[in-house]
């Protein structure tokens, strides 16, 4: 039984035997402040190759009440396992299909979310992957593209938004009827609907003769906080850099940006109708980081109107294409646009990006980037840091080795040959082919057919005036990990060799040399004869995607100045190698931590400030032998207090260590003076005690059992809201008692009425780093339950409980052979082993790093 799933090769079939016109979709949500069920009628029309054939339409829905083919009915009772069965095709038809469809609170399909401050309801739709099928029956997938027309009928007053233009709503009385227009030939994950008592503001992006009318919206209670110039400006820059680098225009009527609620994403790229998870309206103040990653989320959206809405993957082992070219997008816009606000964006690229790619590419899971997706199953466990970060690194190696010019004209190419069509990979190679005069046969199947990630270390030899005998650039392929799958390979890499000299104090590069690295060893002769620098930086510029190592005596004047780079770039590149050799077991966590504390005081980005930050706190959670973890903690948090106090007051770096020490005090007076800035008896001059580092400092008090419920409840009263339930259940969780353990397991295990948010909340508080032994009993029920979970709960909210909870905390072998035993006995799903197993990666990581960071405290 197929159940919710389909297959690459059903897909194929159905592909090759239909082609679909229109769809006119009527909904009725006149009701839905009620909650519960909707009407959806869905009339579409398409050809058939073969007269004569069955295929099936896709629709997850509690009942069907009409079906009609060709004038004729079909029984409703036919309906079965998310689809209807269409025999005996016409060579033209037309399909009508009355349904009973069901609002969702877990961020898929139609979610309904009731916002405690005004008590009115909000509707937006969630479609990607395969959600669609939860709101009208369709043809599930993104080959068959066709034009869209929705009828929506809602209550009065409200405000609905769909792809085109939002019309003028007609009738009286309690509800109203919205008649939007067709859409273009678009896929249905794409298509969207949000409607409620949303707000709106309203700009126009203009360029010569062409106008588009820009909308920004979110829910009234939001509307103070909200900043639109700050989002039109991002988006105008956007619009400015991508009609100029495409060299095409605009493909939709409008661009309408919507910030919605309890929105699982960052954001979906649905055809001029872009949702937004509203954290991105920002109640309280956050960072200049907060700020650069919304940037970043509203071009990469941007970018996809282009590069996966008007020309979109015939299936989705290409996801990587439209994700990968988002990605690279929105960091070249940001680093290149004019008046951008953060030109140094390949920087968070470098300190971000490439750290997620890193981590997913050495798992157990990794895969190509172009992935062999068989079913839907495997896609929606696929949008992954390779997917994302590893494609749009190779991006950025691609653009180096073809050059940028090139590579905008090739993607130009593509853009007018494909437009409202559907592609494959070799579909844009051969547009950059035409474009640049180089064959991608070998680079595609170097970089994007092979999974694993490689190493670059430099090979100095020194004659005895210290001047540069021999210099050479070594290329490793690790082994891939155990289980999986292809061999690891040397791939050809374009890199920049950096070399830098210090000049009191400061790091600074005096030489640049670019360069092929290919195979083994790469000797580089331009750098023999000359005088050693202080430090040698392969990979500067983050140009290829590999794992850098320095030599030993760079490494030793980075460990001392690391802050002395004048340049973000370098920086990040050599926290990211430090990073990446603690996780490797190449440095002890403690040593990492002594790295970080030397170096972050002089750290002036505030991205790389707070990754460091966070990098910190997993080693000593994870990496540490259990037996210093706690000394190294409070050096930690005594660090985080001590810059708190120093930090420049109203400053992003004094937020950074606020937050840092909420997450991690511990005396007496470290979790005083967090009682104090909560209640008002203490003070640090210049930082804003808001409402979101209130929730911070209650959550530290209530999991260090200094705070009880009445303080939750009193927090609550001050900020009922969405955020506020959320963190209040955040609270509740994270409380040390077995009681507080307890509820929370019940309430997200054994319950399945808890939101997307508040059970991602729940999980949260329950794991807690200083409640080990607390938490000790919860392994063995996580793999009493976790098939089940998989079985009946919905893709995104199983997978927030077989990732949250595991026990991550619990780093033992007897963690491991657990895990072990479990997919000996389950026989897991593909789609849920794959999470399994890449939880048991992270404590086998974890077990190793903490013997070399034994072994490291032995000396």
């Amino acid at each position: 039984m197929p159940g919710t799933n389909l297959t690459r090769e059903e897909a194929r079939t159905r592909a090759d035997l239909l082609h679909v016109d229109a769809y006119d979709i009527e909904l009725d949500l006149s009701s839905a402040r009620e909650g519960g069920t909707f009407r959806s009628t869905t009339v579409v029309r398409f050809t058939a190759t073969t007269p004569g054939a069955d295929t099936f339409i896709d629709l997850v829905a509690p009942s069907v009440e009409e079906i009609t083919l060709n004038g004729a009915p079909l029984d409703p009772a036919s309906f079965t396992d998310s689809r209807i069965p269409l025999p005996n095709l016409a060579a033209e038809n037309e399909l009508r299909v009355v349904a009973t469809c069901a609002y969702t609170n877990t961020g898929e399909g139609l979610h309904r979310f009731v916002d405690p401050v005004d008590g009115e309801t909000y509707l937006y739709t969630q479609f990607e992957v395969p959600d669609a099928r939860r709101v009208f029956a369709s043809f599930e997938q993104p080959d068959l593209k066709a034009a869209f027309a929705f009828t929506v009928t809602a209550p009065t007053g409200w405000v609905v938004v769909s792809n085109s233009p939002t019309p003028t709503p007609v009738g009286e009385g309690s509800a109203q009827v919205w008649t939007f227009e067709p859409t273009g030939r678009i896929s249905s994950y794409i298509t969207a609907l949000i409607a409620g008592p949303y707000v709106g503001v309203f700009d126009t992006y203009e360029n010569g003769a062409q106008k588009v009318p820009l909308g920004v919206y979110c829910r009234p209670s939001l509307r103070e906080y909200l900043d639109a110039e700050n989002v039109f400006a991002v988006t105008k820059q956007g619009f400015d850099y991508f009609q100029e680098k495409f060299d095409f225009p605009y493909p939709f009527a409008k661009y309408d940006q919507l910030f919605v609620p309890e929105f699982n994403a960052g954001a979906m790229e649905n055809a001029g109708a872009v949702t937004l998870r509203d954290q991105y309206v920002f109640r309280s103040k956050v960072t200049d980081a907060a700020y650069e990653a919304r940037a970043a989320t509203i071009l990469h959206e941007l970018a996809h109107m282009w590069f996966g809405d008007l020309v979109t993957m015939e299936w989705w082992n290409d996801l990587w294409l439209n994700e990968s070219f988002a990605t690279f997008a929105e960091a070249v816009c940001q680093a290149e646009a004019p008046g951008s606000k953060w030109p140094h964006s390949w920087t968070t690229f470098a300190n971000q990006m490439k750290t997620w790619a890193y981590r997913q590419d050495q798992l157990p899971s990794t895969h190509p980037i172009m992935a062999d997706i068989n079913d839907l199953e495997d896609v929606q466990v696929n949008f992954d840091g390779i997917t994302y970060a590893k494609g749009a690194s190779v991006l950025k190696q691609l653009v180096a080795y073809v050059g940028q010019d090139a590579f905008f004209q090739g993607v130009q190419a593509y853009f007018k040959r494909h437009a409202w069509g559907n592609t494959r990979l070799s579909d844009l190679l051969g547009a950059l082919e035409e474009a640049s005069g180089r064959d991608l046969r070998t680079w595609s199947k170097a970089w994007l057919e092979t999974a694993g990630i490689n190493v670059l270390r430099p090979s100095i030899v020194l004659n005895t005036d210290g001047e540069i005998e021999s210099f050479a650039v070594l290329q490793e392929a690790p082994a891939l990990p155990a289980g999986a799958k292809g061999e690891a390979v040397l791939r050809p890499h374009r890199i920049a060799i950096g070399l830098y000299e210090l000049a009191d104090g400061a790091l600074v590069r005096t030489d640049r040399i670019e360069l092929d690295v290919d195979g083994p060893r790469t000797e580089v002769p331009e750098l023999v004869g000359r005088h050693r620098p202080a430090v040698v930086l392969l990979n500067d510029d983050d140009l290829s995607y590999a794992k850098i190592r320095l030599d030993e005596d760079s490494m030793a004047v980075v460990t001392e100045h690391l802050g002395g780079f004048t340049e973000s770039l370098p920086r990040a590149l050599c926290w990211a190698s430090a990073w990446d050799m603690t996780r490797d077991g190449e440095l002890a966590a403690r040593d990492y931590l002594a790295l970080a504390l030397a170096g972050i005081g002089r750290e002036s980005d505030i991205g790389v400030v707070q990754s460091v930050q966070r990098q910190v706190r997993l080693a000593l959670d994870a990496y540490t032998d259990p037996g210093w973890r706690e000394q190294g903690l409070a050096r930690w948090a005594a660090a985080a207090e001590e810059h708190l106090r120093a930090a420049e007051p109203g400053s992003d770096h004094q937020l950074a260590w606020a937050r840092t020490l909420a997450s991690v005090a511990r005396t007496d007076g470290q979790l005083g003076l967090l009682d104090g800035l909560l209640d008002g008896t203490a003070e640090i001059k210049g930082l804003a005690v808001d409402t979101e580092l209130r929730w911070s400092l209650l959550t530290r008090l209530c999991a260090t059992g200094r705070a009880d419920e009445a303080a939750v409840t009193a927090e609550l009263a001050r900020d009922n809201t969405a955020a506020g339930q959320e963190h209040a259940a955040t609270c509740r969780a994270a409380r040390p008692t077995a009681e507080a353990k307890a509820e929370a397991w019940a309430a997200v295990v054994e319950s399945d009425t808890l939101t997307n948010y508040v059970q991602e909340a729940t999980i949260a508080g329950f794991q807690q780093s200083d409640q080990r032994e607390l938490l000790a009993p919860y392994a063995a029920k996580y793999f009493a339950a976790v098939k089940d979970i998989w079985e009946t709960r919905s893709h995104e909210i199983s997978q927030q409980i077989i990732g949250g909870l595991y026990p991550s905390l619990q780093v033992t072998q007897a963690t491991v052979d657990a895990t072990d035993a479990w997919l000996a006995e389950a026989e897991p799903a593909p789609a849920l082993r794959r999470q399994v197993v890449e939880a048991r990666a992270g404590i086998e990581r974890a077990l190793k790093a903490q013997v070399v960071d034994r072994a490291a405290g032995a000396r």
